[in-house]
């Protein structure tokens, strides 16, 4: 069994490959053929690019814009949280009285 690299492709061959499809009028079973991907690979890639086509395939790690947002708040959040708990705790204590 062997096991090959996975191969990756920029976002520019991907755009590329998406327009030679939807511009072309070229079928899927063509380009895919000719630029050596699987059918279903390019599938995939038309439906990203057409879903969204300013934010398709941002690369890795890289999120679109409101993903990216609501990871900033998500952590803002465990952030304060983090604090309030930490207040929480100086109060309970330094609210004690002294025996």
């Amino acid at each position: 069994m062997s096991q090959g690299k996975r191969r990756k492709y920029d976002r520019e061959f991907k755009v590329e490959a998406v327009k030679l499809v939807i511009g072309g009028g070229r079928a899927v079973a063509e380009v895919a053929r000719n630029l050596g991907i699987h059918e279903n690979l390019l599938y995939k890639w038309r439906e990203k690019y057409t879903a969204d086509i300013a934010h398709a395939f941002p690369g890795k790690g890289r999120l679109k814009p409101a993903e990216e947002e609501v990871r900033r708040m998500r952590r803002e959040l465990a952030d304060v949280t983090q604090e309030r708990d930490i207040l929480k705790k100086a109060l309970a204590i330094f609210s004690k009285e002294p025996k």
